[in-house]
């Protein structure tokens, strides 16, 4: 029955590329594949990858970029990767040594690259990392973060020449995003009488903020980065508020509410909110992105300098 056999064997030749035709013409284009360390990073090149980008990060969401231990899987996901994302200027003291253990042969971009670094100090960081030369919380200024943003732009560009006019695109519209943010912020600092702008935290990350608005930022020595304070260290803080006739208290790591209403009732200082410098909150809250970030920090600010 040679017809027969050879009608078969057609409708399964046709079904076998109709199989195959259906998948390969619905199949989306590959997504650039982009690793930030950390999740102000993630932010920004969401904003301006877009949908060509699947963007991983490895320290997520009210994480501590400074005292991340890298996992296996995070070695994983930069040898995945086309282009991998860091903040520059010594920030993560771990990044060199997974670039090298993983053999990622990804684009390595520093976001912070080009722009103009404060000195860092030379006593010890607040998780305990001495950061040797330049302070790295650069992304604290909106007009560094446009740079960072150029940069990230620039990298996507080189690595997916085809989304060049997407990656322009979103970067323009993100950019238009900043300028506008950052009249907000120099519109709220305005308001803040200026010998009320001072402002002491526990973790010595405004300083780039301080220096762009016009708010200074100090930062006591000497106080641990445990879950709470030691009562030397709240006492610690209490005299410098007391020294300096600082306004407003944001100590992050002063976690009891018993030492928080210490600090307050012996100094009159206003504890703020809560608020956020190295990481970003969840989606949830009230700093899931970069620009949320900025504009809950500011408004904390400003509320407690203000009132």
């Amino acid at each position: 029955m040679p017809t027969r056999r050879n009608a078969v064997s057609l409708l399964m030749g046709c079904l076998a590329l109709a199989g195959l035709s259906l998948p390969v013409s619905a199949q989306a284009p590959e997504k650039l594949k982009v690793v930030t360390t950390f999740s102000i990073l993630g932010d920004l090149v969401r904003q301006v990858g877009g949908d060509r980008t699947e963007v991983a990060t490895l320290v997520g969401p009210n994480g501590d970029a400074h005292v991340y231990s890298p996992s296996p899987a995070d070695g994983r996901r930069l040898t995945e990767a086309k282009v991998v994302v860091t903040n520059g200027l010594k920030f993560e003291g771990w990044i060199d040594r997974l670039v090298k253990s993983s053999g990622t042969q990804a684009a390595l971009v520093e976001a912070a690259k080009g722009l103009k670094p404060l000195k860092g100090e030379d006593e010890e960081h607040g998780h305990g990392h001495a950061h040797a030369g330049f302070d790295p919380h650069a992304w604290q200024s909106i007009a560094n973060a446009k740079v960072y943003v150029g940069n990230i732009r620039d990298a996507l560009i080189a690595a997916d020449a085809a989304g060049k006019a997407a990656y322009e695109a979103n970067a323009d519209s993100y950019l238009k995003q900043l300028d506008a943010l950052e009249q907000e912020v120099k519109g709220l600092v305005a308001q803040i009488p200026a010998d009320r702008r001072r402002i002491i935290t526990s973790h010595d990350a405004f300083r780039y903020f301080g220096d762009a608005y016009g708010i200074e930022f100090v930062s006591p020595q000497g106080v641990s980065t445990d879950a709470e304070a030691s009562a030397k260290d709240v006492a610690k803080i209490i005299r410098q508020i007391k020294r300096e006739a600082i306004k407003a208290v944001f100590v992050e790591n002063v976690s009891d509410s018993r030492l928080m209403e210490r600090v307050s009732k012996e100094t009159g200082a206003r504890i703020g909110q809560r608020v956020y410098s190295d990481a970003l909150s969840d989606e949830k809250g009230p700093a899931g992105t970069y620009i949320d970030m900025m504009r809950h920090n500011i408004r904390a600010f400003s509320s407690a300098l203000s009132s």
